[in-house]
C-alpha cells in the first residue's frame, strides 16, 4: 500500500505539469458541457475528439478524455435536477429526488449535494484505484496467452450479461464486433479477409470512423426524430449549502454510494449507470421511511451521484491492469491508447508509468476542478439549456467528417463513418445496444492473438485453456454468468409448461 501512495504522489508531479493541467481542465469543462446538453454523451464526444488526440502527448490526451468521461457525470446531474432531463443515463435516478428538491425550492442544496458527493467519491475512488491497480498488476505476472484469452472471453460474456436490453441482441452485437475486427490482412498469412475487393479495407476498419459513426452520427439521427421538450426551472436557484441536518443524512449515503460504485465500476459491463441504480436501491431498502423516496430526499441524490462518479473512475482499473475495457467509453480510451502506441494491460504500469500514474492522479485534480466549474457557473449551464439542439447538430456533423478524414487523409473513412452511422441508427431502432459491438471490436484482435499464441505454445492442444488453473477458473466464471442468466428463464418456461 505504501508503494501505491508513493506512486500516486509521483503521478501528481506529472498531472501538475502546466500542459496536463490545461488538458485536464479542458476535458472537465467539455465533459460538463456535454453532460448538461442532453443528446450527445461522453462516448460520442470522445469518438469525435479522438482525431484531436493524434497531435497531443499520450498523458495529455488520456487526461483530457478521462476528464470528459467523469465530467459528464457531474454535468448530467445538473439537467436531472433543474430540468428533470438526465444529461447522462447514469443521472436518471437523480431525477427522482433531485428534481423534486428543486420543485420544493431546494435546487441549490440539491446541486451542491450532487457535486460534493461526486467530489468525495472521486477522491476515494482514486485511492482505491491506486491500491487495486497495484495488486492486479502483480497478479497478471502469472498470466500467459491462455489466461489472457480466457480473461477476455469472460469480459465479453460479462459485458453481454450486464448490457441493457436483450441478451440475444447483445450476443449478436458481440458477434458482429468480432467479425468487423477480422476485416483486413491476416498478419500471419498475409491473406486479405472480408475486404470485398476494397483496397482501403486491406488495413482493416479504422477505430475512429467506426466509433464516430456508431455513437456520434447515430445519436444525431436519433435525436433529430425526437421533439425537444425542456422546461427549465424558473426562479432563482437560491443558496447552495445544505443544512446541517441534510449534511448528517448525506455523509453515510455518499459513503455507501462510493463503495458500491467503486466495486461495480470494476466489473466488465458495469459502470456509472449500474452503480447509480444499485445505490438508489440500497438507500431505499435500508431507509426507515422508504415511502419518502421520490418526494425529494437528500439520500436519493447523494448515494447515486457518489456511485456514478466512483464507477466512472474505477472503470479504468481493468483497462490499465488487464487490458479489458469495462464499458464503451473505456473502450474509446483503449482506442486512444492504441493510437499512441500504448498497449492497454499490465505493461502500462511498467513501460509507461508516467501515463499510468499521471492519469490516475489527474482524476483528483479533475474532480476538484469540476466542483469549481459546476457550482459557480450554474447560471451559465441553465442558459445553455435554452439553446435548441437543432443549432448544434450541423456543427457536430461537420466536425465528425473533418475528424474521420484527418485520421488517414482518406475520404473513404468518411463513407465508413456514415455507413456505421446509419447502421448504428438501425441498431437503436431494433433496441440493440451497440456497446457490446465496440467492446468486441477492440478485444477481437487481442483475443485472436492470444488464442494463436496459446495454441502455438501448446503445439495445437486445445486443452491448454482448461489445464491451466487461472484460465480454467475464468472460463468457469464465464459459464457461471451464463447459467445465472439462463436458469430463471428455463425455470419460468418449465412452470408455464
Amino acid at each position: 500500500m505504501f508503494d501505491a501512495f508513493s506512486n500516486l504522489f509521483s503521478g501528481l508531479s506529472v498531472a501538475l505539469q502546466i500542459q496536463n493541467l490545461f488538458y485536464c481542465f479542458s476535458g472537465a469543462l467539455i465533459g460538463t458541457l456535454i453532460g448538461v446538453l442532453p443528446g450527445l454523451g461522453p462516448v460520442a464526444t470522445i469518438a469525435i475528439l479522438l482525431p484531436v488526440t493524434f497531435y497531443l502527448p499520450p498523458v495529455a490526451a488520456l487526461v483530457m478524455l478521462a476528464g470528459i468521461y467523469y465530467g459528464a457525470q457531474y454535468g448530467g446531474s445538473t439537467t436531472a435536477i433543474l430540468v428533470n432531463l438526465p444529461g447522462e443515463s447514469s443521472s436518471v435516478v437523480t431525477c427522482l429526488d433531485g428534481y423534486k428538491m428543486a420543485r420544493n425550492g431546494r435546487a441549490g442544496p440539491a446541486l451542491a449535494i450532487a457535486a460534493l458527493s461526486s467530489l468525495f467519491a472521486g477522491i476515494v475512488a482514486v485511492v482505491l484505484m491506486a491500491v487495486f491497480a497495484t495488486g492486479l498488476s502483480e497478479l497478471t505476472m502469472f498470466f500467459g496467452p491462455a489466461e489472457y484469452f480466457s480473461l477476455m472471453i469472460f469480459g465479453l460474456i460479462a459485458a453481454v450479461i450486464l448490457a441493457q436490453g436483450s441478451v440475444i441482441s447483445a450476443l449478436a452485437m458481440v458477434f458482429v464486433g468480432l467479425l468487423l475486427s477480422l476485416v483486413g490482412t491476416d498478419v500471419s498469412s498475409g491473406v486479405q479477409r472480408m475486404t470485398f475487393g476494397f483496397f482501403d479495407l486491406s488495413d482493416g476498419i479504422d477505430f475512429v470512423p467506426l466509433a464516430m459513426g456508431l455513437f456520434a452520427v447515430a445519436e444525431i439521427l436519433k435525436n433529430l426524430e425526437e421533439p425537444e421538450e425542456r422546461v427549465v426551472l424558473k426562479g432563482k436557484i437560491g443558496r447552495l449549502m445544505p443544512s446541517r441536518e441534510e449534511f448528517r443524512k448525506v455523509i453515510p449515503s455518499a459513503l455507501r454510494g462510493t463503495f458500491i460504485g467503486s466495486f461495480l465500476g470494476l466489473l466488465p459491463g458495469g459502470g456509472p449507470t449500474l452503480g447509480s441504480f444499485a445505490s438508489y436501491t440500497v438507500e431505499k431498502r435500508i431507509s426507515k421511511y422508504p415511502q419518502r423516496f421520490g418526494t425529494g430526499v437528500v439520500e436519493g441524490v447523494a448515494g447515486p451521484e457518489a456511485a456514478n462518479n466512483a464507477s466512472a473512475q474505477t472503470a479504468f482499473v481493468p483497462l490499465l491492469t488487464l487490458g479489458i475495457p469495462s464499458n464503451p467509453t473505456i473502450a474509446m480510451m483503449a482506442g486512444a491508447m492504441l493510437i499512441h502506441g500504448i498497449q492497454p494491460g499490465p505493461e502500462v504500469m511498467t513501460k509507461n508509468p508516467d501515463v499510468f500514474w499521471g492519469l490516475i492522479a489527474s482524476m483528483v485534480i479533475g474532480n476538484l476542478m469540476l466542483v469549481i466549474i459546476n457550482l459557480p457557473l450554474i447560471g451559465v449551464w441553465v442558459s445553455l439549456l435554452k439553446i435548441p439542439y437543432r443549432l448544434f447538430y450541423p456543427a457536430i456533423l461537420v466536425f465528425c467528417c473533418i475528424g474521420a478524414y484527418s485520421v488517414n487523409n482518406n475520404v473513404f473513412d468518411i463513407y465508413v463513418m456514415m455507413f456505421f452511422g446509419v447502421l448504428g441508427y438501425v441498431f437503436m431502432k431494433w433496441k440493440a445496444e451497440p456497446a457490446p459491438l465496440i467492446l468486441a471490436f477492440v478485444l477481437g484482435p487481442l483475443i485472436e492473438e492470444h488464442f494463436r499464441r496459446a495454441m502455438l505454445l501448446s503445439l495445437g492442444d486445445p486443452t491448454t485453456f482448461v489445464s491451466r488453473p487461472i484460465s480454467l477458473a475464468l472460463l468457469v466464471a464465464a459459464l457461471g454468468l451464463i447459467a445465472i442468466t439462463v436458469a430463471p428463464r428455463l425455470r419460468s418456461q418449465r412452470q408455464d409448461a
